[in-house]
């Protein structure tokens, strides 16, 4: 596991099991490409004893002949003495079992089954063979460390971790395997000999979302810009097709959950669940609700809790940044090849997305944005603020809201800018007129520190004495926690 990067608190978890003096059944999920694989391989290369990889919509029959090959492949057998595939998955476990007990050994031992919800469909009888073999065998095996991983989250959820079956409580651990933060990502782009600024590493980060598979394909002495047109909009570009390849495998019928992307992207502000219902016509709310949960879990969208509002008024997000960009860059795009991408960052349309780009990325770096305000030991509630105007008033939004429970808050100012920004009368008096809204609206009674954070920081002058009481840059971002 040299110079891995990131995941510890996922490492801790894997290799405490290792320690343990009891069968582990560990159940791992996240979005496709986000590294599961290789944090399982990595972590157990030397317990790992055998694997055995899902086919996305392929027939059981295929799917055991697959088994047959994994058992091959790990237990050293003749491959000029084929063995017949097992006629169900009950008689392939039978067989796992009897090469496990002829091969004893009183070390740690590892079983990995990858794609985990591709082995199982209506007709199948999969899971119950599966419940069965942890349950009457795995599960008494003190040595042994059953490992099932899945891309598609929400199957995982509804069938393993909330079983209402014999696997019901089984789980030993279970992990969320999520995007690299901005300090993992220049990390992770380090280590591949790339060295660019924070300001370019957070441009590509617009655009691939920290997921280590797309960046893998950025090259060492290419710009940020070089790269994204090589990936994004060349001929053969390695995300130009990536949109349609995603969802129906993490999902299967997908149409639903295309649609839902494609209706938060036409709504960067985001929209609340009864708004989503009627864009996308849904006649289902029970449906409607597993769609969301599955998006949310994959870390396609995300949920925000609006300041004094119930769980039902929350407001949801398009927030994986690459169907974001593709939505709005890519698709449809007339411009490839060379330069394309130097040419759209001049229209104002590129100017008015990063800004909600940003905001994103900086919502998803809350816990890096207290740390260096020096409150990461004050509980935090975060949300967001916006106040929809009646006559002749204006409305408020607040990008990010930190309510503290030591008697105060931090309204953040969240302003994507190419240069150190300066505050001038205008905007300024756009600031006191949002925090004293804010707290007439809201009837608070906490002290209200206004906090901006821009990219390159600000320039100290009459303006922002005037309103600002915090400032940060995007170096913020960057932090380790």
């Amino acid at each position: 596991m040299e110079n891995f990067i990131g995941r510890t608190a996922e490492i801790k978890i894997l290799t405490d099991v290792l320690d343990s003096r009891q069968a582990a059944l560990i159940a791992v999920y996240g979005r496709r490409r986000v590294g599961k694989t290789y944090l399982i391989r990595s972590v157990y290369e030397k317990q790992l004893v055998f694997e055995l990889t899902g086919i996305h919509g392929v027939s059981d029959v295929r799917q055991l002949e697959n088994f047959m090959e994994a058992i091959q492949t790990a237990f050293h057998l003749n491959p000029a003495l084929p063995i017949a595939p097992p006629q169900h998955w009950l008689q392939a476990f039978r067989y796992l079992i009897h090469l496990l007990e002829a091969n004893p050994s009183d070390a740690k031992r590892v079983l990995f089954l990858d794609e985990f919800p591709w082995l199982d469909h209506k007709k199948s009888d999969f899971l119950a063979s599966f419940d069965h073999f942890w349950n009457h065998w795995a599960s008494k095996q003190r040595n042994l460390i059953l490992v099932i991983c899945g891309s598609s989250a929400s199957w995982m959820i509804q069938n393993i971790v909330r079983n209402k079956g014999g696997l019901h409580n089984r789980i030993t651990q279970k992990i969320r395997l999520q995007p690299f933060t901005l300090y993992e990502t220049q990390l992770f782009l380090q280590s591949n000999r790339v060295n660019l600024s924070q300001y370019d590493i957070l441009q590509l980060y617009m655009v691939t979302g920290g997921i280590p598979h797309y960046l893998n394909n950025i090259q060492a002495g290419e710009s940020a810009s070089q790269a994204i047109d090589r990936l994004c909009f060349a001929k053969d570009g390695w995300l130009l097709k990536e949109f349609y390849d995603l969802y129906p495998a993490l999902f299967g019928k997908a149409d639903k959950h295309i649609a839902i992307i494609r209706c938060l992207s036409h709504k960067l502000s985001g929209l609340t669940r009864t708004e989503i219902m009627e864009s996308c016509q849904f006649k289902s709310g029970g449906t409607l609700s597993k769609v969301l949960e599955a998006l949310e879990e994959s870390s396609f969208i995300t949920a925000y809790l609006p300041f004094g509002k119930s769980s039902k008024e929350a407001i949801f997000k398009l927030t994986d940044e690459y169907s974001l960009f593709y939505l709005k860059f890519m698709e449809n795009s007339k411009s490839v090849g060379a330069g394309t991408w130097q040419s759209k960052m001049a229209a104002q349309s590129w100017k008015s997305w990063s800004g909600f780009a940003f905001e994103n990325i900086c919502l998803k770096h809350v816990p890096q944005i207290k740390k260096m305000l020096g409150i990461s030991g004050v509980y935090t509630e975060q949300s967001a603020w916006r106040y929809l105007p009646k006559a002749g008033e204006m409305g408020v939004q607040i990008d990010l809201l930190l309510d503290r429970h030591d008697n105060c808050m931090n309204l953040v100012e969240i302003k994507f800018y190419n240069a150190v920004f300066t505050i001038d009368k205008a905007y300024a008096g756009n600031l006191m007129n949002k925090r004293q809204v804010f707290m007439e609206k809201t009837g608070t009674k906490k002290t209200i520190f206004m906090t901006l954070l821009t990219t390159f920081g600000a320039k100290t002058n009459e303006h922002y004495l005037q309103t600002i009481q915090n400032q940060l840059n995007m170096s913020a971002l960057f932090e380790p926690l």
